[in-house]
């Protein structure tokens, strides 16, 4: 009996290894999708990774409520200040708090940044936090704060 049980148990702690496994891969396809989106300077594609009803904050506390929002708050800037920028992910740690809710933290560098004058500006390096959820077993982005990080010596 005792053996059964811990078969069981083994069984099941694979099937939900497997299952986080799966998650993280679309966790992580669903970040690059929205990297790439960022690096084409496409605000469209970008917001499509965010729920309708999210909320997202940037490195100065500005922000947008809602997918259709957060889009409309992108698009000047992917057409100014942001129209020659190469974000890049660095590393991102996932954490499950529920089998459809994740903690994501992204850390990202980004090149090609101008000011509203058209001047270069310095590159950044910065971490994402995100709050993810899954519905209807997919995933997407429910909160995003964004921050600045301080150069590197």
């Amino acid at each position: 009996m005792a053996a059964r049980v811990i078969c069981c148990l083994l069984i099941l702690s694979c099937v939900a290894l497997g299952q986080g496994a799966g998650d993280k891969n679309a966790i992580n396809d669903l970040l690059h999708g929205s990297e790439e989106a960022w690096n084409h300077h496409d605000a469209h594609a970008f917001a499509s990774a965010f729920a309708p009803d999210a909320d997202f904050t940037n490195v100065i506390g500005q922000g947008a409520s809602g997918r259709d929002k957060i889009e409309q708050f992108h698009a000047p800037m992917f057409a100014t200040v942001f129209k020659s920028s190469q974000l890049k992910l660095v590393e991102t740690k996932v954490r499950f708090i529920r089998p459809d809710v994740a903690a994501v933290d992204v850390f990202w560098t980004m090149s090609g940044m101008v000011d509203q004058q058209g001047n270069p500006r310095a590159d950044r390096r910065g971490l994402l936090n995100f709050v993810m959820t899954k519905d209807a077993g997919k995933w997407q982005i429910a909160v995003m704060h964004n921050m600045d990080l301080p150069p590197q010596p």
